[in-house]
C-alpha cells in the first residue's frame, strides 16, 4: 500500500502495521503509532480485539501505554469502520497480496460475498 494513500476501511483486517499507523494519525491517535508498530499491531490484531477478555484488554492498554480515553476512541473508530463495512458503504479493493491479474475476479467475488467477509464483526453487541 502506498505511503501517501490512506488505507481503505473495508480492508482493515488486512492492514499492515504501517497502515494501522496511518489510520492512527487519521483518528488523532498518532502518538501511539510507534508503540503499535513495536508491538506488531496490524489489522488482523485489531479485528481480534473484539474478542478480547478484560484481562487481555488491560494487558494491551498497559503494553501500549494507552490512556483509557484513547482506548475508548480507538474502539469507537473500529466500530465505526465495522458498521460501514456491514452496511456496504466501503468500496471493495484488491488486497495488496493479490496478484493484479486477479483484480477483476477478486473484486467480483468480494462484492458478492461482502457479508461473509465481515461475518465475525456481527458478534459485537
Amino acid at each position: 500500500m502506498s505511503k501517501e494513500q490512506t488505507p481503505e476501511p473495508l480492508d482493515f483486517f488486512i492492514w499492515t502495521v504501517e497502515d494501522v499507523g496511518m489510520w492512527l494519525e487519521e483518528i488523532n491517535l498518532g502518538s501511539y503509532r510507534l508503540i503499535f508498530k513495536e508491538n506488531g499491531v496490524n489489522g488482523e490484531y485489531l479485528e481480534g480485539m473484539s474478542m478480547f477478555t478484560t484481562e487481555q484488554i488491560l494487558r494491551f492498554i498497559r503494553r501500549c501505554h494507552m490512556k483509557w480515553g484513547d482506548f475508548i476512541t480507538l474502539c469507537k473508530e473500529l466500530r465505526r469502520i465495522k458498521v460501514a463495512c456491514l452496511k456496504g458503504e466501503q468500496k471493495v479493493r484488491r488486497p495488496w497480496w493479490a496478484p493484479s491479474c486477479l483484480s477483476l475476479v477478486f473484486l467480483k467475488v468480494a462484492e458478492q460475498n461482502r457479508q461473509s467477509r465481515v461475518v465475525s464483526l456481527k458478534l459485537e453487541p
